[in-house]
């Protein structure tokens, strides 16, 4: 098949989308790309906003013509249309169909699920990666906990990660929040291995593994930890790189387990953010979300340049072997986290599919529905270390 095209950014007259436009821009030596989605007259603002000559890409979410033509001609397809239970059903499908690789900035976990039941042993015997989850959300936890096993030379016992964060919401993202909670999605939504293929995890596994964890310190960080709000999305991303690494026989370790924290200076700060957090949540699941959701941020709208400028976020991780012993590591970076960082974090992803797709873990042929550590590895570590992300450890006392 002649692919003619390394990147399509999908999407690109979003908030996110543009941010990708630009940073693409920045880094695109040598990469033939093009932007794509559904308004032809928002495409041609977003170029000629970018002082960019490219393809322009009519294609709407259910055509599945049009998007048949944009993925029989693309490598790599970027998408930052979501909500991605929304909009990105078709032009997964339409990937695989046409042997595109794929990534996206999802968190909704429960759409990755049905992506992996429609498309992960097809795109496995194609050897077409499909990776959701290439933002903020999940790669802090999942490249991170990646990172700090490739560090320790003993099998791994646990992990625990610890965010802390400064950015802004887009309209975009808020949109995804709300809208999830109209799904009827069911008690399945609970589990904690909701990623993982049947029979990888054990029940010790599974009672190590739970969403509820509390307010507590954490001497080895000298910090407290508390519930973190992204922390059920990520931590089925980590444990199915955990799985699918086993099946590679590159496990963490056989009886491995992943939980995720909010990181606070001082007791106080944690049992602040427990109750906002709470309040979040009561919002969402009630109808106070149809009086909350007018006064916030619509679709296309997100923070201001200077929040973008500003933010940041740091995420540290205390790796415990299985002999006992116990370090701590680090991934961190400037920006924005949910916008700046993400775009620069899926952009990456894309251009080492494009670049580096000799170098990636599991060989040429490897596919399926992945994720970050299990479908790029390594080589991602490497890319976003030359581009300000940064990773440390293990870290002195």
């Amino acid at each position: 098949m002649n692919k003619d095209l390394d990147i399509v950014i999908y999407g690109a007259t979003g908030f996110t989308g543009q941010l990708c436009v630009k940073y693409l821009k920045s880094v695109a030596d040598g990469i033939t790309w093009a932007i794509a989605g559904r308004n032809k007259e928002k495409l041609d603002e977003v170029a000629k906003n970018n002082d960019i000559e490219v393809e322009i890409i009519v294609a709407d979410c259910e055509d599945e013509e049009a998007l048949g033509l944009l993925t029989k001609r693309s490598k790599v397809v970027l998408s930052t249309a979501g909500p991605f239970h929304r909009y990105g059903s078709k032009l997964v499908a339409s990937c695989v169909e046409n042997s595109s690789h794929y990534v996206d900035i999802t968190g909704e976990n429960f759409w990755v699920k049905g992506l992996i039941e429609k498309h992960h042993e097809e795109a496995a015997t194609k050897g077409i990666r499909i990776i959701p989850s290439c933002g903020f959300d999940s790669i802090p936890s999942d490249l991170g906990t990646y990172f700090a096993s490739t560090q320790v030379d003993a099998p791994i016992k646990r992990v625990e990660s610890f965010h802390s964060f400064k950015g802004g919401a887009s309209g975009g993202t808020l949109e995804t929040m709300f809208s999830m909670g109209s799904l009827g999605l069911g008690p399945e939504m609970q589990d904690t291995f909701l990623l993982n293929p049947k029979d990888s995890f054990s029940e010790e596994q599974r009672e190590l593994s739970s969403d509820r964890v509390g307010i507590a310190k954490k001497e080895e960080i000298d910090a407290w930890s508390g519930p973190f709000i992204m922390a059920a999305a990520n931590t089925r991303v980590v444990r199915r790189t955990a799985a699918l690494l086993a099946e590679r026989q590159e496990n963490y370790g056989t009886e491995f387990t992943y939980q995720e924290h909010a990181f606070h200076a001082s007791r106080w700060s944690a049992i602040s953010s427990l109750f906002s957090t709470i309040a979040i949540g009561i919002v969402l699941i009630t109808p106070l979300k149809h009086l909350v959701r007018p006064f916030m941020p619509k679709p296309g709208e997100g923070p201001s340049e200077e929040v973008q400028r500003t933010g940041f976020f740091d995420c540290k991780y205390i790796v415990e072997t299985e002999d006992g012993a116990k370090s701590v590591f680090r991934m961190f970076g400037e920006g924005d986290p949910g916008y700046r960082v993400t775009s620069k974090l899926v952009t990456e992803c894309a251009l080492a599919l494009v670049k580096d797709i000799d170098s990636l873990p599991g060989g040429s042929e490897y596919g399926g529905v992945l994720t970050s550590a299990s479908g790029l590895g390594k080589t991602l570590i490497n890319r976003l270390s030359k581009v300000g992300i940064l990773f440390e450890g293990p870290l002195e006392d």
